[in-house]
């Protein structure tokens, strides 16, 4: 199952990277990029709906990290703000899945 989340976090690091990253080369800034993220209530209300998982996410990290001295899934976090939940979150259940399969 382990390997099923580390193909996942590819998966969720390429292909949202992908369209950022063509959204930028056709002449968009950032700021225009993070403008677009508000274009409208449904996607306003897509964006904070990640931001908030990505908190969760994040508060839900550390305090395992912090309870269990797993510091491993720290990964996770970076990954989650610079990449996304779809590559943070499956990082750490493979990174999670890995420490329990040797235990």
């Amino acid at each position: 199952m382990r390997w099923v989340f580390l193909a996942l976090a590819a998966w969720g690091a390429v292909h949202p990277m992908w369209h950022f990253t063509r959204y930028l080369a056709e002449g968009n800034s950032w700021g225009q990029m993070i403008g677009a993220w508000y274009a409208n209530a449904s996607v306003t209300g897509l964006t904070w709906d990640l931001t908030i998982a990505a908190i969760s996410f994040t508060i839900w990290v550390l305090w395992e990290s912090l309870t269990t001295g797993h510091r491993k899934g720290l990964a996770a976090i970076p990954a989650t703000f610079l990449i996304g939940l779809s590559c943070g979150l499956p990082l750490y259940l493979f990174l999670r899945f890995s420490r329990s399969a040797r235990v």
